[in-house]
């Protein structure tokens, strides 16, 4: 059940992650080349990580050993995205 308002802004759709990497499906409403109204979805990516304060920053910089996480987080992304479309 997918319940919309108007105060919370754009909720995810669905996140995939691993460790520290998360990948995040959005679904977006916007306006075709024909003034149409449309629904698009994007993809973000982010690393979470403490700093030397202790608190919780986001980045999308990765290390060396972040490489394979980071890509079976957006294979995923991509799967469900292509899966869905096929739905439709």
């Amino acid at each position: 059940m997918k319940i919309e308002t108007e105060t919370v802004g754009n909720l995810p759709e669905k996140k995939f992650s691993t460790g520290a990497l998360t990948a995040t499906v959005w679904e977006n409403q916007g306006k075709g080349q024909s003034g149409e109204d449309v629904s698009y979805r994007t993809v973000s990516f982010q690393r979470r990580y403490k700093d030397k304060k202790g608190d919780w920053q986001s980045t999308n910089t990765l290390r060396l050993n972040d490489l394979p996480k980071a890509s079976l987080v957006l294979q995923k992304a991509y799967e469900y995205l292509v899966m869905k479309e096929m739905q439709a």
